[in-house]
């Protein structure tokens, strides 16, 4: 045992960097170890799927198996292959872990690895987890980690065992079972992979994707739900028996997520009222408009007939919601609603010239705006960049390529069927944007910038002109 344990420490531990002024070693702040541990599961994800028995027809190219790899641990979606054909059962299998461990990150499952080796978790360990989690304090980091944890895969498996019973009818009982395991762990982990697409035996009839009856989109579009709010919002809310009390942060989160899932439901109507959602009636119209407007924020999955044919103005909601995306420290990705939440507060405040943004009896600190900012503006250029490399690479319009790019932003999965028409280039630009997505804009600024020490010399200030 001490020699598997010596031996899955030294797979867990990430790199060092050296000082050679003192000749020691410094281990990678907590930022850069949230990205080494990522790409070093992109390589071991990869490396799985290019193993025989994985692809239907033989192997995967490196290029697909990558690309595949890179979506299912950022739980985007885009893919360059229909798994439902493209892989084996065993294929499939491994999908669902990348997908799960993704959903639940890096830390966590080098968390919880440890804790099984025997291997204590160490102060920086906890800082990662608790950048990953989103946590303000990295003090009960472990036991909130714990009951999180604990209450996801209760979350799946009911929503498993809800779907297994509702497709018993139309799959068959082991078939059920399983596309029900798999989709509940793509939904709560805001994945977007399905099994449906292309899949043999299906009636002929059948809508592509997941099927599309209301119950079916009620419970995937609970489980994408609570996927999206975050891992502190989850704790929280699994708490509030005891405490019989919200934080802020959880307030905060439902109000604008519920506000997003209304504005969206009600813009996508308005925009396919009388194009694709013509012959629905109103009740089959809000549940498909709603269920959309819930899984355009990160999870991918479609309920609206003829996707690529939507109004420009849905294109244009559902990039909105895509760009601002879940909760902090969720399943998704995007700019996040406490970023949003954060910006609009403060823009409030500053029309009504307060000091500070003031809500619930709380203020937000200066630094927390210049966060938000920060997030934002590096985003927006990120988006932009991305954009611009796509469209100069390849024949596509502009709607899209932004389309495509802020969907592997938001780590959603949606698309204008442009996917499999990316070259090289663009596969690669596209991973980077999931890669981005996933981690966080303040994650990778974090990362890239150099510790500097506090500065001696302050400078005088002088006015810019804005506006």
């Amino acid at each position: 045992m001490s020699a598997f344990r010596r031996a899955a420490t030294r797979l867990l531990q990430l790199p060092t960097t050296s000082s050679p002024a003192s000749g020691t070693n410094r281990r990678l702040p907590s930022a850069a170890r949230l990205i080494a541990g990522l790409a070093v599961l992109v390589v071991i994800g990869t490396a799985l799927l290019l193993l025989p028995g994985v692809a239907t027809d033989g192997f995967l190219d490196f290029g697909q198996a990558l690309f595949t790899a890179v979506s299912a641990l950022c739980v985007t979606g885009l893919s360059l292959i229909t798994p439902a054909t493209d892989l084996t059962r065993s294929g499939q299998v491994i999908l669902a872990i990348l997908i799960q461990v993704g959903g639940v990150g890096f830390m966590t499952v080098a968390v919880i690895v440890f804790r099984l080796i025997g291997r204590k978790v160490m102060l920086l360990d906890r800082l990662a987890l608790q950048d990953q989690l989103g946590l303000l304090s990295p003090g009960a980091v472990l036991q909130i980690m714990r009951r999180v944890l604990i209450t996801a895969l209760l979350i799946e498996a009911a929503g498993a065992g809800l779907l297994w019973a509702h497709w018993r009818g139309l799959l068959g009982d082991d078939r059920a079972l399983f596309y029900a395991v798999f989709h509940a762990i793509s939904a709560f982990c805001n994945a977007g992979f399905d099994l449906f697409i292309g899949a043999p035996g299906l009636p002929s009839d059948a809508p592509p994707g997941i099927p599309s009856d209301n119950l079916s989109l009620f419970i995937m579009g609970t489980l994408i739900f609570l996927g999206g709010l975050g891992i502190p919002v989850i704790s929280d809310l699994a708490a509030w028996p005891r405490q019989r009390r919200l934080s802020l942060h959880t307030r905060i989160t439902l109000v604008v997520v519920a506000a997003l899932v209304c504005i969206g439901s009600l813009s996508l109507m308005l925009a396919e009222n009388s194009r694709l959602l013509a012959d629905q009636p109103f009740t089959r119209r809000l549940v498909v408009t709603t269920f959309q407007s819930v899984s355009a924020r990160t999870a991918g999955f479609v309920s609206v007939t003829r996707f690529a044919d939507l109004a420009p103005a849905s294109q244009i909601t559902l990039i909105g919601l895509m760009f601002v995306g879940c909760a902090p420290a969720s399943m998704g990705g995007g700019i996040t609603t406490g970023t949003l939440a954060t910006l609009m507060l403060a823009l409030w405040s500053y029309t009504r010239g307060t000091p500070s943004p003031q809500v619930g009896g709380r203020s937000i600190g200066r630094d927390m705006v210049n966060r938000a900012a920060a997030v934002l503006t590096a985003s927006l250029l990120a988006v932009i960049v991305a954009t611009w490399l796509i469209l100069i690479t390849h024949p596509a319009t502009l709607d899209e390529a932004l389309f495509e790019v802020v969907s592997a932003f938001a780590t959603c999965g949606l698309s204008l069927d442009f996917t499999t028409r990316l070259n090289p280039f663009g596969q690669i630009v596209i991973m980077v944007m999931m890669f981005w997505g996933r981690l966080g804009a303040l994650t990778i600024i974090a990362a890239l910038a150099q510790q500097r020490p506090a500065p001696l010399v302050a400078y005088p200030e002088e006015q810019v002109l804005i506006g």
